[in-house]
């Protein structure tokens, strides 16, 4: 069983959420009407969060499941954990200012970098 690595998916997918409520109160806050997707800097800050979020988790999410198969459920949770928290640490700063965003892009690239290469050298190794 993957207990762990189905809770830190759920809460992947709950700060997913979190961010698609965040970009709805940008366009009610700045007044951006759908579907337009720029005019006020917040709202653009708000919204490359959500997007950015959305475009890693296709790379998050089956190194993870990969990872957590073919190593272990308990490690593959613990570097998912800190996927999240990198992605926690973007939200703040990108919210701020858009160059606040590094710190957090970062962590989260080095937590799926780790993934998809533990997982790939996992597979590679049963396969020998």
């Amino acid at each position: 069983m993957y207990h762990l690595t189905a809770l830190v998916t759920l809460l992947a997918i709950a700060f997913y959420f979190f961010t698609s409520i965040n970009v709805s109160r940008a366009r009610t806050s700045t007044g951006i009407k759908v579907p337009a997707t720029s005019g006020h800097p917040d709202f653009e800050r708000a919204f490359r969060i959500q997007m950015n979020t959305l475009e890693w988790m296709p790379i998050f999410l089956p190194s993870l499941w990969l990872f957590a198969v073919y190593i272990g459920d308990a490690t593959a949770a613990g570097i998912g954990a800190v996927w999240i928290i990198g992605r926690i640490v973007y939200f703040i700063g990108y919210s701020k200012a858009a160059a606040k965003r590094g710190p957090g892009f970062a962590i989260q690239v080095l937590a799926a970098f780790a993934l998809w290469v533990g997982a790939l050298g996992a597979v590679v190794l049963r396969m020998v």
